[in-house]
């Protein structure tokens, strides 16, 4: 089984100071046919504009994962941890038992664009954590670059349930696989550029569920950058 969700049926809030699309239900959206995938329950992609951002906010029994796309994205929580991420910078906080974090546009002058992304862990009350780590356009070029798991392997950053994500950057002519096991289901996000997934064309924005199939193939017809969610369900 094939689902698209195309980029302009997304959720769509404007405060000024932050541009948010949510592909699941999230804040004062609500889509009762769009309130996760599995343990996937949210991937917003947000634009921050210069100097702006969240202030200092609480989460428990959650797996949040942000993967910048441009700009600066500075992080503080409770835990003690600070950074700034840029463009190949993934983020890992596992919320846990609780966690305060605060996130802001690290420029004064440019504004920054990244993916949030939740997974519900498998279970609850765990210790929060925090991970992050750097993966360079060359090992996602042609290839789907392991960058989160449950065992951290590969150099990807751990997260507390069964699933995996890779990114991916295609140019022209590339083609990518991958495999699915049984009682498993993928969740495709195209971030930029044009793809066809399993025969169904997608652009920036736009993603697919994927259920009862053995793989994930994915073509280039455009320069392209995306994400390939490996979920049980």
């Amino acid at each position: 089984m094939l689902q698209v969700r195309k980029s302009e049926d997304r959720g769509h809030a404007n405060h000024g100071w932050l541009d948010s699309h949510h592909t699941f239900s999230f804040g004062h959206y609500y889509d009762p046919q769009h309130t996760g995938f599995g343990p996937l329950l949210v991937i917003n992609e947000d634009r921050v504009a210069a100097g702006q951002g969240f202030g200092a906010h609480g989460h428990r029994d959650m797996e949040i994962i942000s993967y910048v796309l441009d700009g600066a994205l500075e992080h503080q929580d409770s835990m003690g941890n600070g950074s700034v991420l840029h463009y190949g910078d993934v983020q890992r906080m596992t919320a846990g038992t609780g966690v305060r974090h605060s996130e802001f546009n690290h420029s004064k002058t440019e504004g920054v664009h990244f993916l949030q992304i939740w997974i519900q862990p498998s279970q609850t009350g765990i210790a929060p954590g925090y991970e992050e780590k750097h993966f360079t356009p060359e090992s996602k070029q042609g290839q789907l670059r392991l960058i989160a798991s449950s065992d951290g392997r590969d150099g990807s950053v751990l997260i507390h349930q069964d699933a995996a994500i890779y990114a991916t950057i295609l140019n022209g002519a590339d083609r990518v696989e991958h495999a699915l096991d049984k009682d498993r289901a993928a969740y495709v996000h195209v971030i930029r550029g044009k793809v066809t997934v399993n025969g169904t064309l997608l652009q920036g924005g736009d993603a697919l569920k994927i259920l009862s199939e053995d793989k994930v193939e994915i073509h280039s017809a455009d320069a392209a950058e995306l994400l390939v969610f490996d979920l049980p369900y």
